[in-house]
């Protein structure tokens, strides 16, 4: 085993709790940032056609880019939780068999939803929310986003298998190579070419294609812990069943999101088509603040898994204190640069009046969900690396079905645009207690049942 084996070993099983949450998330949001410089990169390449119509028709077909990570991530988080659990209880082949099982279902459900994407397109748009002004726009960039389904989707799964075996630094560096691809090509085909938004979509599949690419160089070399083999090409019933219990909750909470979404912007239409584009601008510079989060509940899940697999719960738990307070409080900051700044941050995009107005106060409005989703992720991706999907997926449903999408119908009724973007902040509050409760209960029951001593 090589010496940067050994140190990823040591980050997961022995190193300082803050540090190796820091260690962990850190890459992991530069690496997210990366990836939201996809969206934001066709934002703003679009926003400097003058046309808002194609601005607003980005954000329409952002669910159909959520959908596609869903189905990844059913992959990807279920099968990096298993590598990482097996790498725990020091069982290789195991790991190996389940990497190369996530690749091959990766692969086929990419194809699936490629197929079924291209064949109901006219359909998926009208249900989108887009309408006369912005139905041929959305309908282009969510066709071609489609056609691309398995590079874009294995971009996804790729990264989350090396994040599941600590290679972190490794995930990152196929990121960034997909999207400087994304920087260059986007200009290039949007008007060198002519392309407008379709150039943006192509831009954004090539680019995925690059990262794959990458990743998959890392596997040839050898510098990842864990190798696909043509020898575990058959998935076992075990590795399956592991697979879909634990990523099919992960699966449903992207699924969930991406409803709301659509619920969101239907409800939004009503405004005016500019209020969907100001929308869609304020909640794409709201995802760096998001990648925040979902870095250091990414970074926390393979510690979480190993060290379940190793039986070392009193680890476990100091590993999830750091990771809640360290989340919390860089979320805080977070929200009051965007409290600070945001006709600013909408006007880079944009230099419609209406459009920068309506995106700040949304934004203003929004990033008040920082810092309590933070722990709600932290979480549930916790439960996840545990193996144990049953508290995840209560935790998915109770946010996005009972709560999120009642109080959305509920609030644009009684205050209108107010109370639409203010719908989520209140979701995110509940959730939060509602999670750590949950988190703190099961620490307390798995504690009785025989814990390592501190």
């Amino acid at each position: 085993m090589s010496r940067d084996q050994d140190k990823r070993l040591y980050t997961l099983s022995e190193e300082e709790p803050f540090k190796t949450v820091v260690k962990m998330g850190v890459p992991l949001i530069a690496g997210m940032f990366i990836m939201v410089l996809y969206n934001l990169v066709d934002t703003y390449f679009i926003g400097l056609t003058g046309d808002d119509y194609q601005l607003a028709a980005v954000n329409l077909a952002y669910p159909v880019m959520m959908v596609m990570v869903a189905v990844s991530n059913m992959i990807g988080t279920g099968a990096s939780s298993f590598i990482a659990r097996c790498l725990g209880a020091k069982d290789i082949p195991k790991a190996e068999h389940t990497l190369t099982a996530g690749m091959l279902l990766t692969v086929v459900n990419g194809a699936v939803v490629s197929a079924a994407g291209l064949i109901f397109l006219d359909e998926i748009t009208a249900g989108l929310g887009a309408r006369d002004n912005t139905f041929l726009y959305t309908a282009q960039y969510a066709g071609i986003i489609l056609a691309g389904s398995i590079p874009t989707m294995a971009s996804y799964t790729f990264g989350a298998f090396l994040r599941g075996e600590g290679s972190v630094r490794l995930s990152m560096v196929g990121m960034a190579a997909g999207t400087v691809v994304n920087i260059i090509l986007d200009p290039v085909l949007i008007f060198v070419f002519d392309m407008q938004i379709r150039g943006a979509a192509a831009a954004t599949v090539i680019g995925n294609i690059t990262g794959v690419v990458v990743s998959a160089v890392f596997y040839m070399s050898g510098k990842s812990l864990i190798r696909p083999s043509w020898r575990f090409i058959r998935p076992t019933g075990e590795i399956v069943s592991e697979i879909y219990r634990v990523g099919i909750p992960a699966s449903l909470e992207t699924l969930l999101t991406s409803a709301a979404y659509v619920v969101n912007n239907n409800l939004a239409v009503a405004y005016g088509e500019l209020t969907v584009a100001a929308m869609g601008v304020a909640q794409k510079v709201l995802s760096l603040g998001n990648y925040v989060y979902q870095g250091f509940a990414s970074g926390v899940q393979p510690l979480m898994g190993y060290n379940y697999g190793s039986r070392d719960y009193c680890r476990m738990k100091k590993i999830l204190k750091a990771g809640v307070v360290t989340v919390t409080g860089t979320e805080l900051v977070l929200m009051a640069v965007y409290g600070i700044t945001a006709p600013l941050l909408i006007g880079i995009f944009t230099d419609d009046g209406e459009v920068i107005a309506t995106g700040a106060r949304v934004l203003r409005a929004m990033m008040l969900t920082l810092p309590f989703v933070g722990s709600v992720s932290m979480t549930r991706m916790s439960f996840q690396a545990m193996g144990k999907p049953g508290y995840a997926f209560g935790i998915t449903i109770v946010r996005q079905l009972i709560l999120y999408i009642p109080l959305l119908l509920l609030f644009d009724r009684l205050w209108g645009f107010t109370g639409l973007i203010h719908a989520q902040p209140v979701t995110e509050l509940i959730m939060m207690a509602v999670s750590i409760l949950l988190l703190l209960s099961f620490i307390n029951r798995i504690s009785k049942e025989g814990l390592k001593d501190e």
